[in-house]
């Protein structure tokens, strides 16, 4: 609809005065209208004319072109236009709604395209912790929104099964069973696998900062750790050893994504990245890379960037490196028209140095590609972290402390309530910034929640299953039921935002917004036993059917009860 009437204003203003102008419609306050567009201020800088003259003639002409579908084009302060749609247009809005279903502000913005979208990322050996949680999250309500504006969505994730991090874990695991002898691990229990294997890593850490000759023997460790992807060594005992450990990871990652709903196509190991990463770095020494102090570097500062180094002194691809792979096997496997990659904040001048020096010899992939990032995760009161020391805020103690608050609100553990509260207080902050977690809060079916937006949508089907007329196509409004229409409407808009800005916080905000305004029209209203009940059911079915779709891009449950 907003499109449409773009396109109406802008041939009105060429038709007028002769200039090309882009036209903007914005949502008001409902009291000022349901559009408005600055674009007599524009023109005002074109034509030289006073810019309140100018609205008062575009009102004129506007409202001929909009006929039916406008009540009022009306004119305020130094000359902004305001809209109010029909109560006709609206029932046909309605309507819309209704026909469309749950397909309803889907679009084809992204049609034929194929989007790669990356996020996630954890490294095997190490534990999830809730910055995992928090991009898995974000990641797939992203891929969603591109997944409804018609693209084919391939989810991908990448993680460090080889490097220094393992050479750290390998070697403290090694000295746990008392010597290479991969059978001890049997004696591992399995609900401990994971935490087994934290643990270890940060013994290996702390060994690896306090003692030089250990530090040497983790080195040696991790170029052993290349040596089984290089000669394909699954037998010998240290090889064993690592090979298991690295089963062991992924089992615990794909329990975990498959409890929060997430999945993915596939993983991308470093040691699958790292070879055609050093392939290329090396192909390019001389030109884009250049040898100091017996590493590869890119000069970073000759782009206002940094220097940083992509092949390490032992000849060995740094993190650099593997992400340049990473770029080459995506596009290898899904020549893509986007790929998003979705990181820490801490991240964000590294990948700048690393999709700039890709841009020297496949500016392509690299203009193609989009890094998001995003803060850390902190509870409410909380402070940062760190799973080098061991002190992290792990992916399940998020769920955990989730889970006791729900139980100690409500007397209850329903595992889908407990996953939209945290899903949606994630969801609902700006990505950007650091995320506060607040548990109460997030559970609560008061304000700003998951779980009142999955009680709001639970308490529309509870009325619908009351009414025993058939709904029907609306007519007319009243101001209430008008008032709830209008928002419905803006959805398509609000997940086109989104998109555009890949900022999932838009559809949380409108769906708020939307149950708001749902209230203030039940309040008024009533709907089981009203003469207008067959209307205001229609009216309930949108409102549900929108409420359910953008739970559903969230990647939250819409219970039917609750």
């Amino acid at each position: 609809m907003r499109a449409e009437f773009e396109t109406i204003i802008a041939k009105v203003c060429t038709e007028l005065f002769g200039v090309d102008v882009a036209v903007e419609l914005t949502r008001p306050d409902e009291k000022f209208g349901d559009y408005a567009t600055n674009v007599a201020l524009q023109l005002s800088k074109q034509v030289g004319q006073n810019p309140r003259e100018i609205a008062e003639q575009l009102a004129v002409k506007l409202r001929e072109n909009f006929g039916e579908h406008i009540s009022d084009v009306s004119v305020a302060g130094p000359g902004f236009l305001n809209f109010r749609l029909s109560n006709a247009r609206l029932c046909a809005e309605l309507g819309g709604v209704v026909e469309a279903g749950s397909d309803y502000g889907a679009s084809d913005r992204y049609k034929a395209q194929t989007i790669v979208v990356e996020y996630s990322d954890p490294n095997p050996f190490k534990v999830l912790h809730a910055g995992h949680l928090y991009t898995s999250v974000v990641g797939d309500a992203i891929a969603n929104l591109f997944e409804a504006a018609g693209a084919e969505v391939h989810r991908v994730n990448f993680g460090g099964d080889v490097g220094m991090h393992v050479g750290k874990t390998l070697w403290a695991i090694v000295k746990r069973l008392g010597g290479e002898d991969p059978e001890k691990l049997a004696e591992v229990p399995v609900e401990r696998r994971s935490e087994w294997m934290a643990e270890a890593y940060v013994e290996g850490n702390n060994a690896y900062d306090d003692d030089e000759a250990v530090k040497a023997e983790m080195v040696a460790m991790n170029k052993k750790v290349y040596d089984f992807h290089e000669q394909n060594d699954h037998d010998s005992p240290l090889a064993r050893i690592y090979w298991t450990c690295r089963s062991w990871s992924y089992e615990y990652f794909d329990a975990f994504y498959g409890r929060i709903g997430c999945h993915f196509e596939k993983y991308y190991p470093e040691s699958e990245t790292a070879a055609i990463g050093l392939v290329t770095v090396k192909q390019q020494i001389g030109k884009v890379f250049e040898e100091s102090d017996g590493a590869v570097v890119f000069k970073g500062e000759d782009h206002g960037l940094h220097t940083r180094v992509f092949i390490n002194s032992e000849g060995l691809p740094t993190y650099e490196t593997k992400d340049v792979g990473l770029i080459l096997k995506k596009w290898e496997d899904y020549h893509f028209d986007k790929s998003v990659v979705i990181t820490g904040n801490e991240q964000e001048q590294y990948m700048a140095v690393v999709l700039k020096a890709v841009s020297q010899f496949a500016p392509e992939l690299a203009a193609k590609t989009t890094h998001l990032t995003h803060g850390m995760v902190k509870l409410a009161g909380g402070v940062k972290m760190s799973s080098r020391k061991g002190n992290i805020l792990r992916a399940v103690d998020v769920l955990d402390v989730a889970a006791e608050a729900n139980k100690a609100a409500t007397g209850n553990d329903d595992e889908q309530v407990v996953l939209g509260a945290v899903k949606y207080s994630f969801l609902k902050q700006r990505m950007g910034g650091d995320i506060v977690y607040d548990p109460v809060e997030s559970v609560s079916l008061q304000g700003n929640s998951g779980p009142y937006l999955q009680y709001a949508h639970a308490r529309a089907r509870s009325i619908l299953s009351k009414s025993k007329v058939e709904s029907r196509k609306v007519g007319s409004l009243d101001e209430s039921e008008r008032s709830l229409v209008r928002k419905l409407t803006e959805y398509p808009e609000v997940i086109e935002k989104s998109l555009v800005d890949m900022l999932p916080h838009h559809v949380c905000t409108y769906l708020y917004e939307l149950a708001q305004t749902f209230n203030r029209f039940y309040e008024q209203n009533r709907v089981i036993g009203d003469d207008r009940e067959s209307d205001r059911t229609t009216l309930v079915s949108a409102y549900a059917g929108v409420l359910q779709s953008g739970l559903k891009l969230l990647g939250i449950s819409a219970p039917e009860s609750m």
